[in-house]
């Protein structure tokens, strides 16, 4: 680490940038019970189960994090719902909130929130981003192989109904869904969603050609101009993430950008992932990682093999990832599903 680097509490997640890392987006599971064309093969081997963290583990692990400075948790997966007991890990998190921990949230496909929407909300919850990259029956279907759209817009009504603030990412797609971006986003404002769109990025090989997919976000703006007025917003309302946002005075909504492709946003990257089997990575682009769940697992009292692995971990954060999406397969990403990461 830098010898010019300012002085700093012991304690804190800094990485050898300066960046204090205040944002956990914790993997419960690889599982998902759709397969969408960008995230994952039709025919997905997921993991054994025993390689999975308990949810004790989970919650050690997550309370670690908070202790060195991290305030908001984001429960990820695959599909974070599919996990056998996943509401009594928000329950135990959900204890930390309004003390050491600022928010916990998660990203869901929308398609359990029917029977977990109440529950999410009694343990803490507050808002929550659901993926959905078509409101069209067919070509739902056709992105996610085998979604069913109605069960998602169901869960939708349950999320409003329980009081969870909710946030739609989609996926911009070349040729399946840009042409119906705009009344997306306007159904999305009409419901009171906010909606971010996101370039398809190279994570995994999932039998699709990713620069087939591909499509730069900013020509979507450009499209949007041309019939709404979009105002930036200050960035001050993008709390350190990824997504730039505007408002569109015509429909009165927010719009975020996620441009990983066409504009680097990691200059201020303050987060971190973990998988499920307890591997952090440092970034997203990235395939550098460091073993927490050895840490974990290697005595009854893992507070200091933990807290060294996290230390090794800050000063292995790159400053940057470095995807690239080209013809003929040509892409620089990693080999690793958006699934095993978390999204």
């Amino acid at each position: 680490m830098a010898d010019d680097m300012p002085h700093k509490n012991p304690a804190e997640l800094i990485d050898q940038f300066g960046r204090k890392i205040s944002y956990l987006r914790l993997s419960v599971t690889d599982r998902c019970d759709l397969r969408c064309t960008y995230c994952m093969s039709e025919h997905m081997t997921f993991l054994p189960k025993k390689d999975l963290l308990t949810l004790e583990e989970l919650s050690i692990l997550s309370n670690a994090f908070i202790d060195r400075g991290v305030r908001k948790i984001r429960i990820t997966g695959g599909e974070p719902l599919v996990r056998r007991d996943i509401i009594s890990l928000f329950d135990t998190l959900g204890r930390r909130l309004g003390y050491e921990l600022d928010e916990l949230t998660l990203t869901t496909n929308g398609t359990l929130l029917p029977r977990y929407a109440k529950d999410l909300y009694a343990s803490g919850v507050r808002r929550i981003n659901v993926s959905l990259d078509s409101i069209d029956e067919n070509k739902f279907r056709t992105i996610t192989r085998t979604g069913n759209l109605k069960t998602v817009l169901n869960g939708l009504d349950a999320a409003r109904e329980a009081g969870l603030k909710v946030k739609l990412n989609t996926v911009a797609l070349k040729d399946q869904n840009t042409a119906e971006l705009p009344q997306m986003i306007s159904w999305a404002h009409a419901q009171g969603f906010d909606m971010t769109l996101i370039e398809v990025m190279p994570l995994g090989e999932t039998g699709e050609d990713r620069f087939d997919q591909y499509i730069p976000l900013p020509a979507i703006r450009e499209q949007l101009e041309t019939q709404w007025t979009l105002t930036d917003l200050p960035s001050v309302d993008n709390n350190a993430g990824p997504s730039r946002y505007v408002r569109i005075e015509e429909t009165g909504g927010k719009l975020g950008f996620i441009t990983p492709l066409t504009n680097n946003f990691c200059a201020g990257c303050n987060r971190v992932r973990v998988t499920c089997t307890g591997q952090i990575y440092m970034c997203l682009g990235q395939d550098d990682s460091v073993d927490l769940r050895a840490a974990l697992r290697s005595t009854d009292a893992p507070g200091a093999a933990l807290n060294a692995a996290l230390d090794r971990a800050m000063i292995a954060k790159p400053e940057r990832h470095e995807f690239e999406i080209g013809p003929d397969g040509q892409n620089s990403g990693v080999s690793r599903h958006m699934s095993i990461t978390g999204g």
